[in-house]
């Protein structure tokens, strides 16, 4: 029995099963922060077996231009704007801000109030503090972590955790 954040699940073959039977028909993952490779793990054991929804709050002012793919939840108040794209399995909390030709990798978590200028690139499994502000033109490399209120204006090459205005690498 495959063990989820240390304890045995029953869950993930109920989960099959209810879909089997119609009990629903998409599937979500709520789980984020810290937790990233648990989303990433449910998602792609899950991917191509059970399709995956999208749930974007009516609230959100999203431009008709922008690709949302599977899994993506986007909760109320978030702003994205032209050509951005936001990759398989995300999660956007309340009130982010997502500027124009800007790419959020898959897996992907922002807290609240997350600010992203254009032609950002943020790779695979990032999380983003509370209230982090990137201005434009930068790449974060896939499992970074970035603390609360950060402000990002170099680029990320190394996987890690940074925190601060300007972010400094911390481990």
């Amino acid at each position: 029995m495959k063990k989820i954040f240390g304890r045995k699940s029953r869950t993930i073959q109920k989960v099959k099963e209810e879909f089997k039977n119609n009990k629903f028909n998409e599937l979500l993952i709520g789980i984020g922060y810290k937790h990233l490779a648990v989303r990433k793990e449910l998602f792609d054991r899950f991917n191509h077996k059970i399709p995956f929804g999208k749930f974007i709050h009516s609230s959100c002012w999203i431009d008709d231009t922008v690709e949302i793919n599977h899994g993506v939840v986007i909760y109320s108040n978030c702003c994205i704007d032209a050509y951005a794209k936001i990759d398989n399995n995300c999660i956007l909390n309340i009130s982010c801000s997502i500027a124009h030709n800007t790419y959020i990798g898959k897996h992907c978590f922002l807290s609240p109030r997350v600010a992203i200028a254009g032609f950002v690139k943020v790779e695979e499994q990032c999380s983003i503090g509370i209230n982090t502000t990137i201005i434009d033109n930068i790449k974060i490399v896939s499992n970074t972590q970035i603390g609360a209120g950060a402000v990002v204006i170099k680029n990320i090459e190394t996987s890690g955790l940074y925190v601060g205005n300007p972010t400094k690498f911390i481990r």
